[in-house]
Parts: C-alpha cells; sequence; structure tokens
C-alpha cells in the first residue's frame, strides 16, 4: 500500500510517474516528495553557484523547478489568478478555472511570481539547503488544506486525494519549520511564518469565493508559499 501511495504523491507534483491511479494516502506524502524536489533544486543551486553568476543561477533553479513539477503549480496559479481576482459569480469563475486559455490575470500572476523567485535566487541571501524545508513546508500546507477547507468541485482533479485529508499531517510543518531555523536563523522562522501567512491567504481568498477549494487551488497555495519565504529570507531588515 506504501509504494502506491508514494507514487501517487509523485504523480501529482512532480512530471514522474504519470498514469498512476490517484491514491488516498498520497496526500501523507506531500511533505516527502516536496524535500526531496527542495534537496534536487538545493544541489542545482550549489552547484550552479559554483560555476556561474548568481544571476544565471536564479534562472537555472527556476527552470529546473518548473521543469520537474512539469509547470503544473504554475498553471494552477494561472488558472486561480483568472478565478479568484475577477469580478464574477462563483459559477463563472470555477468555469474560466477550468478553460485552458489564460486572461490578464494569470499572465500577471505568473510573471510577477516568476519574477519575484528569480530575484529571490540570484540575491545570495539564501542557503540551497534552504530549499528543502521550503519546497517541504509548502507541500505541507497544500496537504493539509483538504483535511480543513471544502473541494468547491466535486469530480475535479483533487477528488481521488479527499479521502486520505488529515489534519495531523500539520505536524510535519514542526521538521520543515525547524530544519530552515537551523539553517537560516531568526530570517528562518520568519519565511515560516509568511509561508504560512501568505498560502492562508491563498486558500482563505478560495473559501470566500468559490466556497472552498480546487486542485489548481493547491497549485496556487505551493507556488505563493514558497515564493513568500524565499522573498522573505532575502529581505533587508
Amino acid at each position: 500500500m506504501r509504494r502506491p501511495a508514494v507514487m501517487g504523491a509523485v504523480a501529482f507534483l512532480t512530471v514522474a510517474g504519470r498514469g498512476q491511479a490517484p491514491h488516498s494516502r498520497a496526500l501523507w506524502w506531500f511533505p516527502v516528495v516536496g524535500a526531496g524536489l527542495g534537496g534536487v533544486l538545493a544541489a542545482i543551486h550549489w552547484g550552479a553557484a559554483e560555476l556561474w553568476p548568481l544571476v544565471v543561477v536564479g534562472i537555472l533553479v527556476v527552470a529546473a523547478d518548473l521543469v520537474f513539477t512539469g509547470g503544473l503549480h504554475l498553471d494552477g496559479l494561472a488558472d486561480s489568478a483568472d478565478g479568484l481576482l475577477p469580478h464574477m459569480d462563483r459559477d463563472r469563475r470555477l468555469a474560466v478555472m477550468s478553460r485552458p486559455d489564460v486572461g490578464a490575470f494569470a499572465v500577471a500572476a505568473v510573471v510577477v511570481v516568476v519574477a519575484v523567485r528569480w530575484a529571490a535566487l540570484s540575491a545570495g541571501g539564501i542557503e540551497s539547503l534552504a530549499l528543502v524545508p521550503i519546497w517541504a513546508g509548502s507541500r505541507t500546507v497544500a496537504a493539509v488544506v483538504p483535511a480543513i477547507v471544502p473541494y468547491a468541485r466535486p469530480g475535479g482533479l483533487a477528488a481521488p486525494f479527499l479521502e486520505g485529508a488529515r489534519l495531523w499531517l500539520v505536524l510535519w510543518l514542526a521538521p520543515a519549520v525547524a530544519a530552515l531555523v537551523l539553517i537560516e536563523g531568526v530570517s528562518g522562522a520568519v519565511a515560516a511564518g509568511v509561508m504560512v501567512v501568505a498560502s492562508g491567504g491563498v486558500v482563505g481568498l478560495a473559501w470566500r469565493r468559490l466556497g472552498g477549494f480546487t486542485g489548481d487551488v493547491l497549485g496556487a497555495v505551493i507556488m505563493v508559499a514558497e515564493t513568500a519565504a524565499l522573498l522573505a529570507l532575502v529581505a533587508d531588515p
């Protein structure tokens, strides 16, 4: 039972394992898969810094993240921006979020988030290993959302995972926060707090305007949480 659950999380969060049948316990492995992805990106960040200027390092890490995730979370951010930000009724929001095209809000959100991630990773104030707890933490938050917030789209992308939603998954935040503080000190604690608050803002907006979350909202939560944490780490107090 464990292997299908792990592969379900891998298939949902990365380009690997596509075609795997959804598993109800896949959510339990989101933090682990996030930590693994963060570890790969940390290695790229560290190795690239030995060869190229930081401006190139930032580009490589952002690009690698998009490659390994297949742009799935960025797509969720785009769809969420188009559905949550304009003025329209709930049914129209869900319809817009299910369409393959993107609008002005999606383009703006994607450009801003990608630019901020690149700028933060190019600033030189982030330890490579910090990417591990940040990427694990963002997926922990995404895994906890279904245990707290109703699902807004029955039969949608996230439906097969809902049976495995458990509030205890929030405990995975403890090692992620501890690792971030150990690596980055006080800045790490601030980044962890900002990550939770920012992702909570996305979830709160979705709950208010959709009556719950969707698979796209989970992708947006992941992107916003990571970006907020990276931005907090390079802030100059």
